[in-house]
């Protein structure tokens, strides 16, 4: 019977080459997010299309979480992993002009999104059998150094590590593990501008190197692959000559 993977943020970049490449492993996948016609883009570049179940929702919402772990379990019967992939950030503001609303809207999308699908990946996981599970959260270089004017972003991917781990500690008991994959400068339709030109600590403008994307589908299967008796606890995959080990 094939594994069945939840994919958030599923319509492009990271979340789109991760469910190809899971599905190409064999996976069933369930594709969700926002916009229905990227989503179907998605099932259209998977292996078994007939395999991957669309669903439409916002992650920060409770009621569209639900939706989709239910809808989930009514097409596959069960679950094994969740990737909490969907994120935003914010406009490069200095932190006295960043309005609350904006501020509010990354967290909901980064934190609380993650807590309501972990969540409820949880309930099946433990529920399930055989129980247990494996969770990848989406960090970012940024949950461990940031980019000037960056305050929304950097402060949640900072939660997400601490809530990665607090997962991976509670989900020992249940065979359910938890990785956080921290991806620095995969070249997706968010990350382009950094190749032109990013805002460095001293004032300067510089191109920043990135890397194809496909790399961090790549990881994503492997992780996904491996037997629930080994944890990845922290992933890390950046372009080479992109700062970050002394960025700046």
């Amino acid at each position: 019977m094939a594994k069945v993977a939840i994919i958030t943020g599923a319509s492009s970049g990271i979340g789109r080459v991760s469910a190809v490449a899971l599905s190409k492993k064999g996976w069933s996948v369930v594709l969700f997010a926002r916009r229905p016609e990227k989503l179907q883009e998605t099932k259209g570049l998977c292996e078994d299309p007939e395999q991957c179940l669309i669903v439409q929702g916002d992650v920060s919402k409770e009621e569209d979480v639900l939706k989709l772990f239910q809808e989930t379990l009514s097409r596959f019967g069960r679950l094994d992993l969740l990737f909490n992939n969907a994120g935003s950030g914010a406009p490069p503001l200095p932190i006295e002009e960043l309005p609350l609303a904006l501020f509010q809207h990354v967290v909901n999308v980064n934190l609380v999104g993650t807590f309501l699908c972990t969540r409820e990946a949880v309930k099946i996981f433990k529920s399930q059998s055989p129980q247990g599970g494996r969770i990848i959260n989406n960090g970012s270089i940024s949950a461990h150094t940031p980019r000037p004017h960056s305050a929304p972003y950097t402060a949640t991917k900072h939660a997400v590590l601490g809530f990665t781990k607090s997962t991976a500690l509670d989900g020992r008991t249940f065979n359910i593990t938890c990785t956080q994959i921290d991806i620095g400068n995969a070249h997706t339709d968010m990350a382009a501008r950094l190749s032109e030109g990013a805002l460095q600590p001293d004032g300067r403008v510089v191109p920043e190197q990135t890397f194809d994307v496909q790399h961090v589908g790549d990881a994503v299967a492997y992780i996904a692959g491996l037997p629930h008796e080994v944890t990845v606890l922290t992933f890390n995959i950046m372009a080479t000559a992109m700062p970050f080990v002394g960025r700046g």
